[in-house]
Parts: C-alpha cells; sequence; structure tokens
C-alpha cells in the first residue's frame, strides 16, 4: 500500500491563513510516502509569495514532487516572463525540471506545462512526453504510473474546454503505450476524478484523472478547500478521498471516497462496475 497527498493550487499572496496549520496537520495524519503539489504555489510569483510557499512546503512531510503552474510564471514583470520565467520557482522551491519518486510500487514524474507565452493556459512537448516514457520504460506490471500535471488533461462536465492542456491528445495516445494509471493536476479550483476512456476513447485504456481543488486560496471558486489522498494498493486497486475544509469542525475531514480496481484489458474502474472484459 502506497499512500500519495495531492494538493494544489496553494497561491501565496492570496492565502487564507487559518487553513495552513490544519492542513499540515491533516497531511501529517494521512502518513504520505510522497506529497504532490501541482502547481500555483504563487499568485504572482513575487520573491515573497515564493518564500512563504518554500517555507510551508518544508513543514510538510517529504519526499515531495513539486511542479509549476502558470501563476508561477511572471505576469507583470514582462522581462522575466520571456528571459527568465521560471528562476523564482527554481531558486526558492525545486531546481529539478522534471521530478521523479520512484519505489518498487509506484513511479510519480512531475512535468512543467506553464508557458510564457500564455497567462493561463498550458502546453506539454514531444520532448517531455519522451523523458516521462523514460521513466516509465521496462517497470514491473505492477507498478502503478503517475503524472503530474498543473493544467488538466479532461475537465468536468460543462467546464471550459480552453482549460484542456495543450497537445493532450498527442501525449495521451503516447501515454496509453507506456500504460500510465494516474494522471494529477489542478488549476481549476476544483475536485474532480474521471477516466481518461470519456474524452480519448483509446481502445482497451482509461486512466484515473484527478484534479485537486486550491487547499489554501481565498479564490475558492464555488467550494470550499479541499485536496486528494491516493491510496494505492497492491493489487490493483486505488482508493481516491477527497479531503474538505469543514468550517464547522475547523479542520480538513473526509468528504469523499471512491475506490477503483484495474481490469485488465479495459483500464481503471469503479470498484463496483470493475467487471472483465467481454
Amino acid at each position: 500500500m502506497r499512500t500519495v497527498v495531492h494538493i494544489s493550487d496553494l497561491h501565496f499572496g492570496r492565502v487564507e491563513p487559518t487553513l495552513l496549520a490544519p492542513l499540515r496537520r491533516a497531511i501529517v495524519d494521512a502518513r504520505p510516502d510522497v506529497v504532490v503539489v501541482s502547481g500555483d504555489l504563487t499568485q504572482r510569483a513575487r520573491k515573497a509569495q515564493f518564500e512563504e510557499a518554500r517555507d510551508f512546503l518544508a513543514t510538510l512531510p517529504g519526499p515531495q514532487i513539486v511542479v509549476p503552474g502558470n501563476h508561477d510564471v511572471p505576469l507583470y514583470d514582462v522581462a522575466r516572463r520571456f528571459l527568465s520565467p521560471l528562476t523564482r520557482f527554481h531558486r526558492y522551491i525545486t531546481d529539478v525540471e522534471m521530478p521523479v519518486f520512484i519505489d518498487d510500487e509506484i513511479v510519480v514524474v512531475g512535468v512543467n506545462t506553464a508557458r510564457s507565452l500564455t497567462f493561463k493556459g498550458g502546453r506539454i512537448n514531444v520532448e517531455q512526453v519522451r523523458e516521462i516514457e523514460r521513466h516509465f520504460h521496462g517497470l514491473p506490471e505492477h507498478v502503478t504510473r503517475i503524472v503530474v500535471t498543473h493544467h488538466p488533461f479532461d475537465v468536468p462536465e460543462g467546464g471550459d474546454e480552453d482549460d484542456l492542456l495543450g497537445r493532450a491528445p498527442m501525449a495521451m495516445v503516447e501515454f496509453a503505450k507506456a500504460e500510465v494509471d494516474v494522471f494529477l493536476s489542478g488549476h481549476l479550483h476544483r475536485s474532480n476524478i474521471g477516466t481518461t476512456a470519456h474524452r480519448y476513447r483509446i481502445e482497451g485504456f482509461a486512466a484515473l484523472v484527478i484534479q485537486a481543488g486550491t487547499a489554501t486560496s481565498t479564490r475558492e471558486r464555488d467550494e470550499a478547500n479541499a485536496f486528494n489522498v491516493l491510496r494505492i494498493g497492491a493489487v490493483d486497486s486505488l482508493q481516491v478521498q477527497t479531503w474538505r475544509w469543514s468550517a464547522e469542525r475547523q479542520a480538513f475531514v473526509v468528504e469523499a471516497e471512491l475506490d477503483y480496481r484495474y481490469v485488465h484489458g479495459t483500464g481503471w474502474q469503479p470498484a463496483n462496475d470493475a467487471t472483465a472484459p467481454d
């Protein structure tokens, strides 16, 4: 069994300070094997905001997989935006371009999808896809493969299609060949869980697409602050918990649990629907 804590969209510079200590306690109590942070650590990529984010991450368990989001690229500092967009992220958070966590049960690979030329959107390129595939090549079948981006590979029903990761269809074809199991992202400030089968329709392939809400930002977008906990079993099983802020209890509490099973020849399915393929 492996436990992955997935937080996103912290937005230091626009955080609700009273959430920081309860979030830290909830993450520590989850006893994660790895903590994933899927971008937008800051509101405007300012030095002080990165320092606050760095100091908060230092209080959380490790190891950590941290990727930048579009808010971690300067917006108003045009020279820095185009000449050195991630200098502060690399200085204060991590200088690892593609962070990786590997053990004998899971492999987690993070990739930067933020780009200087877009204010909101994101993109993945062929070189990044090939590098991610390299980390998954030759893994034993039982190892769960996880890709972390800021921008999502899918959006909830009724969501804005412009929020989709650029070149996602290209990447998904290759990731299906690499048998990726889970995609973790943020950006939407909305919790959401689905499978790639609904959008990409690649025969025999259904990976989980999991978005985290904003963990600490005041920009909640019609739902309370939240994060995810993944419990990954050794026998083709995976549980996703959504932990949401309860103002009444002044704590993050488990709001929902969804269980999935891996069905060979089909992919990841809700546990109660996971039947053998025809």
